[in-house]
């Protein structure tokens, strides 16, 4: 065992955080310690590297802290930088301070014994060179160099100052003077935070096998399945734990309470029946010493407390917007982005009630893409438009848990200045919602947590309920309760979403299409995250290629989510049509070697798709005609029916001619061979 707590009290003045701890850190162990956002996990972290004490040490409990020997603690926290203006270089050379004082002695003493030969001092420069050996003193550049590039950096951003790097950059540098350190117990503190999906993946790989103890507080659901062997829960101030990962932990914790509670039951059961049997025969002087011996039957029953139900409060953002807009929700072609040089060039279509993942490394340009949407950027180049009817709200994560301008100011009086004709109980019942009740709403902004800080930031965009939802790292900050609150959200939202994350489960739960901003262009996937790691695997294989793939995807894949789109808003015009066959639906091309008959079904296949073509522009036809009806001027529902019926049905029929183009195509060429 590297390290144990034993029956440890945390207070902040009064308030009691933690109580009655008991945490051990086995060898190799990777520990993740969960809970909901103020539970006091952070805290456990500083307690741990000795940043908090116990609020019980002179306790006659047998309480305290046991180490192995003398364990060197690294603690990644989510603010890692105290000097912003330093290099990166001057930064993570700190890491090896104890390198450049066994490096400076040695000098020393190489000075000495060109006078002095003595016996000693010998030893001593032997004993020096072994220490510099051990802290790899003789390899230091070359070990923070490789490291650093490992992160995704140039060799050339060692020079450049701290604060002109991304928040998810920073976090980055902060990690490789953690592992440069290489601590016998490893700290981290929301270490997925900022990072790209890239990175991470390297994290769980580079956590997993890391030779010493790792403890992590996390909300990432995927990353702790993948790398924890241990959890640890916090809940209402006292902490359980529980072996195996996130799952296994939830599972856990569903049967130990299903057992609690029935062992309460059976317990409370047997006291009413011990109690009730005194009641009745205590004045019998037949049975007094029967009764006696059963009052000290309760007396020393070791009572079962009453099981508590998982906190499971969360906030509730459940809006329908003001107004509905139309088909066509935002419209990018080539649109260029960046700052003083161009980071990527976009193209992408935006559907009602679509909701498309931004994804990709850090500093491509994700979060520089939304905010040259709503206007805090210029664009460099391209055109973007939004459709008609469009009204966006905009969270950006940075701006939202970035430090007030007025921290005296309370929640209730900030939500007021943004929303100033609502009358007091409107405002509670907003603020409420989300979890502010109460003397909550007197809370200043200056002692707002992250998690709280998102919390009404969400709220006041909310408020206005517009029908583009356009969001920056929502997730962030957010506890894995109020990610499901958001997730069951946006899933019932019937407006639209465009957003950026690395939280690779919410891209799961949450997105019907990827934007992916890959090292040399930005790719759309018409699809579910699951579908897009398929495809990307499919590509990575060569069993397709990226290119065809996104120009045959836009007119076949992308119909066929736009189809499943139309059939889950009940739309019965479109429902029945099935989506055209690509070509290797109609034949393996492998299978056939007789250029005659290749020929042939295409011909077959180009008369099928004309006459698709054809049915496709007579139910148009009639569909356009309905919505032409006046006697439907005042019907907005069934207007709204057509208008997407109408919208899936030109889906439909630009995906036949993408078809019959290709049929065509193949078939000339297939021609000129025969020839």
């Amino acid at each position: 065992m590297r390290y144990q707590i034993r029956h440890a009290i945390v207070k902040y003045a009064a308030d009691t955080i933690l109580e009655d701890v008991n945490f051990e850190i086995h060898d190799h162990e990777k520990i993740a310690i969960i809970g909901r956002n103020g539970c006091g996990k952070t805290t456990l972290l500083k307690l741990i590297s000795g940043e908090v004490e116990m609020a019980n040490p002179d306790s006659d409990e047998e309480c305290g802290i046991v180490m192995a020997g003398k364990q060197r603690i690294g603690y990644l926290r989510q603010i890692s930088f105290e000097d912003s203006s330093i290099t990166v270089e001057e930064e993570l050379l700190k890491v090896f301070a104890p390198v450049f004082s066994c490096e400076k002695r040695m000098q020393e003493l190489t000075e000495q014994m060109k006078t002095d030969t003595s016996e000693h001092l010998l030893k001593e420069y032997a004993a020096l060179q072994a220490k510099m050996e051990a802290l790899r003193g003789y390899t230091y550049r070359q070990d923070m160099e490789t490291m650093f590039q490992r992160f995704g950096f140039a060799l050339k951003d060692l020079q450049r100052p701290i604060g002109t790097f991304s928040g998810g950059q920073q976090t980055k540098v902060a990690f490789v003077k953690l592992l440069l350190s290489q601590p016998d117990i490893m700290l981290l503190d929301e270490p997925t935070n900022h990072l790209d999906m890239p990175t991470i993946e390297w994290l769980e790989g580079y956590l997993k096998n890391y030779p010493k103890a790792v403890v992590i507080v996390s909300h990432d659901r995927m990353f702790l399945d993948r790398v924890i062997d241990v959890t640890y829960e916090i809940e209402y101030h006292r902490i359980r734990r529980y072996p195996g990962n996130y799952t296994a932990f939830l599972r856990q914790k569903e049967e130990a309470l299903a057992k609690q509670e029935k062992d309460y039951e059976a317990q409370q059961a047997e006291i009413k029946r011990l109690t009730d049997w005194i009641e009745k025969w205590k004045n019998t002087p037949t049975k007094v010493a029967a009764a006696r011996s059963k009052r000290k039957v309760i007396e020393h029953m070791v009572l079962i407390e009453k099981p508590r139900k998982f906190d499971t409060k969360a906030f509730q953002g459940q809006f329908l917007p003001q107004t509905a807009s139309y088909h066509d929700v935002l419209s990018v072609r080539g649109l260029q982005i960046g700052y003083d040089s161009v980071l990527s060039k976009v193209s992408f279509e935006l559907h009602r009630m679509e909701r498309i993942a931004v994804i990709g490394e850090n500093g491509k340009g994700k979060s520089t893409l939304l905010k040259t949407l709503v206007g805090e950027l210029p664009k460099l180049g391209g055109q973007f438009s939004f459709g008609t009817g469009v009204e966006w709200g905009y969270f950006d994560q940075q701006a939202a848990v970035a430090e007030s301008q007025n921290p005296k100011m309370t929640i209730m009086e900030d939500f007021w200045e943004e929303y100033p004709t609502l009358k007091e109980v409107e405002v509670r019942s907003a603020l409420g919602s989300f979890l502010f009740s109460g003397d909550d709403v007197y809370k200043e902004l200056g002692q707002l947590s992250g998690g709280e800080k998102v919390r009404l930031a969400l709220c006041k965009m909310f408020k206005r309920r517009p029908n583009l939802l356009i969001l920056d790292e929502p997730t962030n900050h957010m506890d894995i309760v109020g990610k499901e609150a958001l997730e069951q959200m946006l899933k019932s939202y019937t407006g639209t979403v465009l957003f950026v994350s690395h939280d690779r489960y919410f891209i799961k739960e949450i997105a019907t299409g990827i934007l992916d901003f890959q090292a040399d262009k930005v790719q759309y996937y018409p699809c579910t995250y699951e579908e897009y790691l398929e495809q990307k695997q499919k590509e990575a294989q060569g069993l397709i290629g990226g290119n065809k793939t996104n120009a045959a995807g836009n007119s076949g894949k992308s119909r066929n989510v736009a189809g499943e789109a139309a059939d889950n808003r009940n739309i019965s015009q479109v429902g029945s049509q099935s989506n055209p066959p690509t070509l290797s639906d109609v034949f393996d091309k492998k299978t056939y070697y007789n250029p005659g008959k290749i020929i042939s079904r295409l011909k077959q296949q180009l008369v099928k798709y004309e006459k698709m073509l054809g049915e496709s522009e007579e139910r148009l036809a009639e569909l356009q005609m309905q919505q032409m009806d006046t006697a439907l001027a005042t019907d907005y529902e069934k207007l709204t029916e057509l208008e997407q019926a109408i919208a899936a049905e030109q889906s439909n029929q630009e995906s036949i001619l993408d078809r019959l183009v290709e049929t065509e195509t193949e078939l000339d060429e297939m021609q000129e061979k025969t020839v």
